[in-house]
């Protein structure tokens, strides 16, 4: 098989006020002559080392199984600074989603052969960062129209943005949940029922009329459950069977 490569590179956020980060992975058949579906991971070092989401996309793409994707990484600083950015109550929460649509979308447009509409945009994320990209695609329907999220935090606040979202329809969501995500450690605020309130979500977003998966899995808030879930969301999502 033949594998793309991942550039590390930095951008200056003025949304942030610092240098971020980037890890973009470009595929094996990348070509400034081609144009390019986009996937932004927040969590973005996560998903190269534990979701190995380079090498399924290099896969899925010689197989012929989802569109040509560009994958765009956003490493976290530290897991405070993960908190700041990505938790609904986080003090830097807003000023991340800021970057992410008016920064980060501008420049890849800018600087890759990318399809510049909001349906070949998408956000995928774990946890937290799972949240931040649920909230993002909410406050910029427009902008990205695919999510993908593993194992979301959900708090009231989180539900009532989604209640109040007007026009989702432009938006196709993938979520998974596991059925053992009753009593999550997390780092600042204790053991955390991440199930109940994404049965909630799930509830509220299937009342949106939008594409939507949902699905509950035997496990646990860990990478050993999610990995082997980034090839389905992936050709779910970027194969448009979701659609």
């Amino acid at each position: 098989m033949t594998y793309g490569k991942i550039e590390d590179i930095s951008i200056y956020s003025e949304s942030l006020g610092e240098e971020m980060q980037l890890l973009i992975h470009l595929p094996h058949n990348y070509s400034p002559l081609y144009k390019y579906e986009v996937l932004i991971a927040s969590d973005g070092k996560d998903y190269f080392q534990y979701g190995r989401i380079g090498r399924v996309v290099d896969q899925l793409m010689e197989e012929g199984e989802i569109e040509d994707i560009i994958v765009v990484g956003v490493p976290y600083k530290s897991v405070p600074e993960r908190r700041r950015m990505y938790h609904p109550d986080g003090d830097r929460s807003d000023a991340y989603i800021r970057f992410l649509a008016h920064e980060l979308v501008p420049y890849l447009d800018q600087e890759y052969p990318t399809n510049q509409i909001g349906a070949s945009r998408g956000l995928i994320g774990d946890s937290l960062a799972a949240t931040t990209s649920l909230r993002t695609a909410l406050k910029y329907p427009n902008i990205f129209g695919k999510v993908m999220l593993h194992s979301p935090y959900v708090d009231d606040s989180v539900l009532k943005e989604v209640e109040n979202a007007e026009d989702l329809s432009s938006i196709s969501i993938y979520h998974i949940i596991g059925e053992g995500e009753t009593e999550v450690k997390t780092t600042a605020d204790g053991i955390q029922d991440f199930l109940t309130p994404n049965r909630l979500l799930k509830d509220l977003l299937e009342k949106k009329g939008i594409p939507y998966f949902y699905e509950e899995f035997k496990g646990d808030h860990t990478w050993k459950h999610w990995q082997p879930d980034v090839p389905r969301a992936l050709k779910m999502v970027y194969g448009h069977s979701l659609n």
